[in-house]
């Protein structure tokens, strides 16, 4: 994956550049996700301005779609806000770990930043590598993959209103494909295999057994796997 480089190597129109360019892979991997989220939209019921108004304003994959699910099922106000709030609560840890290159930013940046802050763009964003953050080259990142998200979302809708039975395609393939693509690169270490394999096994059963809060549980099952792991590893040092 591509590292941000310090502000003052290269002018901000190269930075934008060189940050869409390393999101490209990652806008166009994810485009079935958005087309997908635009189809389903429809089909729960969603006029086609409500359809993207949900990807312009809450620019959200996971949550959409469950979002989108939880209507369909005619669930109340309360689940479905506590349910997104649950799935996109990764973020607050992505904003942590950024916290320290993010602060020094003028407000307008830190807002802009973190409205387009997913889990793409903090791949591109390493919190840990000792660089400064370049601005530049972030908002070319996350705004080319705004862009394409929404433009995905349109295709969608357009396609759903002509094209019946679109979200029987397979295209929900798209979010495990994306999320595997930016994964792998990340496993970095037995502790990260051991966090993975602990969560995506805690993950299937919890879908096998139909657990409602299966997410939740693998999430936490992981990062404690992780971390004994990890304590295990220095303790045997």
């Amino acid at each position: 994956m591509s590292h941000t480089v310090d502000s003052n190597s290269k002018p901000p129109s190269k930075e934008l550049w060189l940050g869409t360019i390393a999101m490209t892979p990652l806008s166009i991997a994810v485009a079935p996700w958005g087309f997908l989220v635009g189809a389903y939209a429809l089909e729960v019921g969603l006029s086609p301005l409500e359809a993207q108004s949900l990807s312009l304003f809450v620019f959200a994959g996971t949550s959409q779609l469950v979002a989108l699910g939880l209507l369909q099922a005619q669930a109340g106000f309360v689940a479905i806000m506590l349910t997104t709030a649950l799935i996109t609560s990764r973020h607050l840890l992505y904003s942590m770990a950024l916290r320290d290159k993010i602060s020094p930013l003028p407000a307008r940046w830190r807002y802009g930043l973190g409205f387009l802050l997913t889990d793409e763009l903090f791949v591109h964003t390493p919190s840990n590598d000792g660089k400064p953050l370049n601005k530049w080259y972030a908002l070319g990142a996350g705004l080319s993959f705004y862009i394409a998200w929404n433009l995905a979302t349109l295709l969608g809708i357009l396609a759903g209103s002509a094209i019946p039975n679109l979200t029987e395609l397979g295209l929900e393939f798209a979010v495990v494909a994306t999320f595997t693509a930016m994964l792998v690169p990340m496993i970095r270490s037995l502790a990260i295999a051991c966090c993975c394999a602990t969560a995506s096994t805690v993950a299937v059963l919890a879908a096998v057994m139909d657990w409602q809060a299966g997410l939740l549980l693998a999430i936490l099952s992981g990062m404690f796997a992780g971390f004994i792991f990890e304590q295990a590893q220095e303790y045997l040092q």
